[in-house]
């Protein structure tokens, strides 16, 4: 019944609106609860939106991956809850999973959201390492994802290390970075909100493709070319420039896949998307153990 709803939604939805609403919930209502637990609500820092949730797979080893998702929402809207699916598909490859709120315009502007990020990283660390809430104590390597606006926040955090060290972790700690549909090169801002968003003063650093170079972790980096919310050339460039600087970034251009089915590709309760973008997320982050 909840699958015949869901399938009726889909079918109503815009690509864009697909993991809004009720869609979301759908999703989230036929994905498996199973082989794992979820630990919601862990604070990392004051308010309404300092808190993350964490998957433990059943039987967590200590040396398995620990991967921080950051979600999208154009800086100013998104919800951790939405993303159930995204951390059972991670939990379910034996991933320890994060997904952190964090706060948005216009509660805050840049560089706010991502001194968030960084500091429920190292949270999500501390906690692997010592062993908190249960989990098996263990020194995991790090591996930050992200999609669309969440994945210009993993972007600079795993490339400008300011971030991360004012956290109280150092680049050596990220392993690896995953973006999925990320704008990393999005200047000049057309747009007055997001003019808001990036103040004039600091926004060349919002531009995670201004970092590239130095010590850089493997990226696996994935778009779709049927994307008009974030145009692949993103990917591209940044691709080109961390190779150019002696990085490594592996490329996954996806014919067909839009903006959204970059992200609801990882969904297991149903096909939607494309199965490569799952299957290389789940190669990538298990290559970095």
């Amino acid at each position: 019944m909840v699958r015949r709803r869901f399938l009726s939604l889909l079918g109503a939805l815009s690509g864009a609106a697909l993991l809004a609403g009720c869609a979301a919930d759908a999703l989230n209502a036929v994905t498996s609860g199973r082989g794992f637990r979820r630990l919601k609500g862990l604070r990392y820092a004051p308010g309404a939106r300092g808190t993350f949730d964490l998957y433990v797979p059943d039987g967590l080893s200590a040396d398995a991956p620990l991967v921080v998702f950051v979600y999208g929402g154009s800086w100013d809207s998104g919800s951790k809850d939405i993303y159930y699916f995204v951390g059972q598909s991670l939990a379910s490859a034996g991933f320890l999973v994060a997904i952190p709120d964090y706060r948005v315009y216009p509660e805050t502007v840049f560089p706010g959201f991502v001194e968030d990020a960084a500091a429920a990283t190292a949270a999500v660390v501390r906690l692997s390492r010592s062993g908190g809430e249960g989990v098996s104590a263990g020194r995991r390597p790090l591996i930050l994802v992200g999609h669309s606006a969440g994945a210009e926040i993993a972007a600079l955090l795993a490339l400008d290390d300011r971030y991360l060290a004012r956290a109280g972790l150092g680049a050596r700690d990220v392993a690896g970075f995953v973006g999925l549909a990320g704008p990393y090169d999005f200047l000049p801002l057309k747009e007055e909100r997001y003019k808001r968003i990036f103040p004039e003063s600091v926004r060349a650093d919002s531009q995670p493709i201004n970092f590239a170079g130095g010590r850089m972790p493997p990226m696996l980096l994935v778009h779709g070319l049927a994307d008009t919310t974030v145009d692949p050339q993103n990917t591209r460039s940044l691709a080109a420039k961390v190779r150019s600087a002696g990085g490594s970034a592996e490329v996954l251009l996806v014919p067909g896949l839009d903006h959204v089915g970059a992200v609801s590709s990882l969904a297991t309760a149903l096909r939607l998307g494309d199965g490569r973008v799952r299957e290389s997320v789940v190669r990538f982050v298990r290559a970095r153990a």
